[in-house]
């Protein structure tokens, strides 16, 4: 029954921490770097409801070898998109055949990666819809509301309790692709809270940023529309529907919206943790999937394109933070 958790960053150290103060066996997976920072400094995972659980850096089992994955009956894949092909080939070389592998990444298609390179093994596509922020201390601090949702599978019986201990119930989904897209489109908005260079809530509260979105989810469904996909609904708010929502003046916003802004006040998107930390960020595998949708289907999605461009831009330190107008006449300028 142990769980590996491959790709110690912000989810995978999150995920991984709750199920070891669940109780469940379970061993990270990651980079030199984040095993110094946990021995050192211990693990704080708190959440926007008030929890909080402390793990000592001993009480944390931590590895860079791969061959721990021989160990696994359920291997969580939570590495960044950009390195999903390279996680599978380690998978192929070290996971035991019988082991069920669980993708808790962001953007379409990592599952499918995995599939293709792993022929025979039980591969479960999944979707974290909250956010984590690595904080000073040790503190890894969940900022947003949401399940774990995954393909519908009984491969995930066993692990459910554990998750159920962890607070992280698994809800089972039959219809997970229209639950990424519907994942996806919320997604939008991480290049423009990167962008924003402010935290989530203030970045909502204002009007400005949120056309920027509302342009970027509008050019998305239409794309969809061609493609006979419907987003789910993982919201109180139908995604056909949020766009109008967003551009509501800042006050009828809050009236009707403000399920929206309950957002603790220190969340950001993980895109703009990427660029504090200088790592290439995950927009080609968000956006991107947008403007490859509508490639697909012989449309152009030219906001989401610039978008591309405005982050590739901000992680060479060529841009810096844009206020909403300055944002939003880039994007508009190319729709």
């Amino acid at each position: 029954m142990r769980i590996v958790v491959f790709g110690a960053g912000s989810i995978g150290v999150y995920v991984g921490g709750c199920l070891l103060a669940g109780g469940a066996d379970v061993v990270l997976l990651g980079r030199a770097r984040m095993g110094e920072r946990l021995r050192r400094e211990g693990l704080l995972l708190t959440d926007l409801y008030g929890g909080r659980h402390a793990l000592a850096g001993s009480d944390i089992p931590f590895t860079e070898d791969p061959a721990v994955l021989r160990e696994a009956a359920l291997v969580l894949v939570t590495v960044k998109s950009a390195d999903t092909a390279q996680a599978a080939n380690t998978l192929r070389e070290f996971a035991r055949p019988d082991a069920v592998v669980l993708s808790l990444q962001n953007g379409i298609g990592n599952a499918d990666v995995l599939r293709g390179a792993l022929p025979g093994q039980t591969i479960v596509g999944g979707m974290v819809p909250f956010n984590v922020v690595q904080m000073e201390g040790g503190r890894f601090h969940r900022g947003t509301e949401g399940d774990l949702m995954t393909e519908a599978t009984p491969a995930l019986g066993p692990w459910h309790a554990a998750f159920a201990a962890a607070h992280l119930p698994l809800a089972e989904r039959s219809d997970f692709l229209e639950v990424q897209w519907g994942k996806l489109l919320l997604n939008l908005n991480n290049p423009v809270n990167a962008l924003s260079g402010v935290p989530l809530k203030t970045e909502l509260s204002q009007r400005a940023y949120r056309r920027c979105l509302a342009l970027l989810m509008e050019e998305a469904l239409s794309v969809l529309k061609v493609a006979g996909i419907q987003p789910a609904k993982l919201g109180k708010v139908a995604p056909g529907v949020m766009p109008r929502l967003l551009r509501l003046p800042d006050f009828l916003f809050a009236r009707i919206a403000g399920a929206m802004l309950r957002i603790d006040p220190e969340a950001r998107s993980s895109m703009w943790e990427d660029l504090q930390a200088g790592r290439r960020t995950e927009v080609d595998y968000i956006n991107g999937a947008v403007v490859k949708l509508a490639q697909s289907v012989g449309k152009d999605a030219p906001a989401n394109r610039k978008v591309i461009e405005l982050m590739r831009g901000a992680e060479e330190k060529r841009v810096r933070a844009l206020s909403g107008e300055q944002l939003f006449a880039e994007l508009a300028s190319r729709s």
